[in-house]
């Protein structure tokens, strides 16, 4: 291990840089819409049910890896064990695409953060704003250059300085807005029956497809299977509590995902006259919908400045973790240094999130296996093949090649207990690849049209 790699201050910083990956962009947007989808409280039940068991697993086990080894993804796999090399590459590859794509998101975030900020929410409620915006050419490239840039700032100053720094700040003033716009929106007239369908399980409601969706999202939501972990990891000091600081993230994470259907289910409610197919809109349920719930309110302007104030900062948790991830993989593998690592980064991002971004554009007609948009299709790959098969091979490596009492070792350093490692053991070998699996094969036959629940 090299000796002067950078860490974390303490238990405080590492759990909100980790929990500031793990909360992003799949929060506030994609939650939300497969909670609406899916139906409502069914969903929210099935995804916390899993969030405690079957996300608690991987994330320890992927911790405890960057620890166990002090490396990030393709070095940790390799020192390990060798046969298993292409898992850490997959954890270089997989934030290599998300990064570009999810960048491209977080420029149309800032820009519709910088309409409302001018009071111009009323121009971005119109009906096909949003679609009229990126199918132009300039303009998003250059938000899409502010947020990348942003985040290649933050982590070109390091873990310590950069990364923990602003999670510091950030976390707090999330979770505060959060809960404040989600206690807002629960006094709008009508808002009792979103709130009722988002929070109460109704079991007929219920399908594969929602445990299935559920699976799927804690890939997204907390930052699982991309590297991101076994990478923050590595920064972690041994006397910080694996599973206590494990347990504090997802309850961050889960909460904010909580309180974004919060926010957003019960005022598309309102807007819509409780039709429910208003809110299966995906990213537009955020960049359709609610302009349009701003501009119907006294003060709309403050109301949606404050709301994409909120998703820009969940997304710059998310996109420094992501390029983070990137940076200390190459650092590893090709001795870089951090400034030369971070500009390369950077450079990729450019190229192929400019190429994203003219996806809706001037290659509109580019639709790989007959999917919408480019940005689209990388998010299939990236989500719905590569994620599975690295959490598949982890859950394996785990679990019949290094052993899981080579986690608990780990989890156990500096005297500390592993309180759920009877749950973990059972969870990493038998049933996490199980379900694994099911979102593998169930993913890929669904965005073919062959399999529809």
């Amino acid at each position: 291990m090299d000796q002067k790699r950078s860490s974390f201050t303490g238990a405080i910083g590492f759990i909100l840089a980790a929990a500031g990956s793990a909360v992003g962009l799949g929060n506030i947007w994609r939650f939300p819409y497969l909670a609406a989808k899916y139906g409502g409280g069914v969903f929210l039940l099935i995804y916390v049910i899993l969030a405690v068991s079957f996300g608690f697993a991987l994330m320890v086990g992927e911790i405890a890896i960057g620890r166990k080894t002090g490396l990030s993804g393709v070095s940790a796999f390799e020192k390990l064990n060798k046969k298993f090399s292409f898992a850490g590459y997959l954890c270089a590859i997989i934030p290599m695409l998300i990064l570009p794509y999810y960048s491209v998101i977080g420029g149309w975030v800032t820009k519709y953060l910088a309409i409302f900020i001018s009071g111009g929410g009323s121009e971005s409620a119109q009906d096909n704003y949003f679609v009229s915006y990126t199918a132009i050419t300039a303009e998003p490239i250059l938000w899409f250059l502010l947020f990348i840039g942003i985040t290649a700032l933050i982590v070109l100053l390091g873990v310590e300085k950069g990364i923990e720094k602003v999670s510091k700040i950030m976390m707090p003033v999330l979770v505060v807005l959060s809960i404040g716009i989600a206690v807002y929106t629960l006094f709008l007239p009508g808002a009792l029956e979103g709130v009722k369908y988002y929070i109460l399980p109704d079991f007929s409601n219920l399908s594969f497809m929602t445990v299935v969706s559920a699976m799927g999202q804690l890939f997204y939501s907390m930052s699982l299977a991309m590297g991101i972990m076994i990478t923050y990891g590595s920064y972690m000091k041994k006397q910080v509590n694996i599973e206590n600081s494990v347990r504090r993230i997802s309850l961050f994470d889960t909460g904010i995902a909580f309180f974004a259907g919060l926010m957003i289910v019960p005022a598309v409610f309102v807007f819509s006259g409780g039709d429910k197919a208003a809110l299966n809109k995906g990213p537009g349920l955020m960049f359709i919908t609610l302009p349009k719930v701003f501009n119907s309110m006294p003060g709309g302007d403050i109301f949606g400045t404050v709301f994409f104030l909120l998703v820009l900062l969940a997304a710059l948790t998310s996109s420094i973790s992501l390029m983070e991830t990137v940076v200390s993989i190459l650092q590893d593998k090709l001795k870089w240094k951090r400034n030369t690592t971070c500009f390369a980064v950077l450079l990729w991002c450019i190229v192929f999130g400019v190429v994203v971004s003219l996806g809706f554009g001037v290659l509109k007609d580019i639709k790989p296996l007959g999917m919408d948009d480019l940005l689209t299709f990388f998010d299939f790959v990236s989500n719905s093949i590569l994620m599975p098969v690295l959490a598949l091979a982890t859950c394996i490596f785990i679990g019949f090649v290094i052993k899981p009492s080579a986690i608990i070792e780990e989890v156990e350093q500096e005297g500390a207990k592993f309180k759920s490692k009877k749950l973990f053991v059972v969870m990493i070998k038998y049933i996490a690849p199980v379900c694994i699996l099911l979102i593998l094969i169930s993913s890929i036959l669904d965005a073919f049209g062959i399999f529809v629940i």
